[in-house]
């Protein structure tokens, strides 16, 4: 029965339209960072980037270098789409993407997170047996058909997605629409639709269609009565958030990912009206039958265990971050902070120095270290690093009060702990985090 669920050979026409709009999504992601600024922004401007702690390594090239970096990336996208070279083409961007994923966390992102995740597992898909320069070099790669298992993988990773981005919305802030409505007061001044998103029930619509879009959207492209729905229904939800929240190229991304659910007559006739449908069915046992198994199992049970890891922290996630990232918590939260930096000299206490953190950080950066507290961390040891090239011991103290969902603010970071100090935890709750209030 395994063998049959696993490796059944089943039309591979959804595959190869995904790679090639696979891989013109990777370059205009690529290449789009170029030209909205957003590289002179995240990593040009910048005096440092707030790196993924543990990857202090991955830094910036410098001068205009993470320009290339990404011209590079582009290029890459653009050989993926054509099927050149793919699996080094979808080796390196991955490679690349992971690298600049790591190396800053003020823009971060979690379409960033999958997008990581979506390449790694397309090194692993035979994406390129058709359609593809490379059948075109070497025509003995040419395949009409793929093993079950690809099928399997791509839409298990998509259902964890979705379904715990729906889990994650299911807390107060989100269904009394309270959320969704200061989410939308930050649009207040958007052409022509501005006033109408300030409607209560626009609110409440977009949290409730929101909820169930999320928890009901795989079940429902799988049924094929309601499938035309649901895929209309998708791509209203994912244009409005490409309108409304500026999210780069998931909501299309997410389009694309619909392809899979489609009768493959269709998508011959839509966008490979040349190639042949296959319609065998054999079962073919592959010698990596065992390794792929090792892997499905390891790779799923990650991908289920990360994003509850934040019920093992002590405290809220949404006041404390801890468990966050990584762990599809999509527009949960509304966050803003106030902070001050202090800077006290061991040998001369009473030489203490308040730390303008707007001469150090980009806008961005300032508003990102004002909530997180592992970026808070970062910027403390930065100072003391700082401070000891001129030959000083300090210790590094933080005032700090937070926000959040429009509550009023709160102590956040207990001001007598001295951050230089402390050491980071990956696996365990930081104690000079203030316990929250919130109800």
């Amino acid at each position: 029965m395994l063998n049959k669920w696993l490796f059944t050979r089943i039309d591979n026409s959804a595959l190869i339209v995904f790679r090639i709009l696979f891989g013109l999504l990777l370059a205009i992601e690529a290449i789009g960072a170029i030209f909205t600024g957003w590289i002179r922004r995240a990593f040009i401007e910048p005096e440092f980037t707030f790196n993924f702690i543990g990857f202090d390594f991955l830094q910036p090239l410098p001068g205009n270098g993470m320009l290339w970096y990404y011209a590079i990336m582009g290029l890459f996208g653009i050989f993926v789409m054509l099927g050149f070279k793919y699996r080094l083409s979808i080796f390196m961007y991955t490679i690349m993407w992971a690298a600049v994923y790591l190396m800053q966390k003020s823009s971060y992102n979690n379409h960033y997170y999958l997008l990581m995740l979506l390449c790694f597992l397309m090194i692993l898909l035979p994406a390129h047996r058709y359609a593809s320069i490379d059948v075109w070099k070497k025509p003995e790669l040419k395949k009409l058909s793929m093993p079950s298992w690809v099928w399997l993988l791509l839409v298990g990773q998509m259902t964890i997605v979705y379904t715990y981005a729906a889990v994650a919305k299911i807390y107060p802030d989100w269904f009394d629409a309270s959320l969704p409505g200061i989410l939308m007061t930050a649009r207040r001044d958007y052409w022509l639709i501005g006033d109408f998103l300030q409607q209560t029930w626009v609110h409440y619509t977009i949290a409730w269609f929101g909820f169930l879009f999320d928890l009901l959207i795989i079940p429902l492209l799988l049924w094929k009565r309601t499938r035309i729905f649901a895929f209309l229904a998708a791509v209203f939800f994912h244009l409005f958030n490409s309108l409304i929240f500026h999210i780069g190229i998931f909501p299309y991304l997410a389009l694309a990912f619909t392809i899979f659910f489609f009768p493959t007559e269709k998508i011959n006739r839509i966008f490979l009206r040349k190639k042949p449908h296959y319609s065998g069915n054999e079962v073919e046992v592959p010698e990596y039958k065992t390794p792929l198994l090792v892997f499905f199992g390891i790779w799923f049970v990650v991908q289920l265990a990360l994003p509850v890891r934040h019920w093992f922290f002590k405290d809220d996630v949404l006041w404390t971050e801890e468990g966050h990232r990584l762990s599809w918590r999509m527009m949960l939260r509304s966050k803003s902070g106030r902070i001050q930096f202090k800077v006290v000299d061991k040998a001369r206490p009473q030489d203490t120095i308040f730390v303008q953190t707007s001469q150090y950080l980009s806008p961005k950066q300032q508003r990102a270290v004002s909530t997180k507290p592992d970026m808070i961390w970062q910027f403390s040891q930065r100072l003391e690093e700082e401070f000891e090239l001129t030959g000083k011991e300090v210790e590094i103290y933080v005032d700090s009060k937070v926000s959040v969902n429009g509550r009023p603010y709160q102590p956040f970071i207990d001001p007598k702990v001295d951050l230089a100090a402390k050491k980071w935890n990956h696996f365990g709750h930081h104690d000079w985090i203030l316990p929250s209030s919130i109800e």
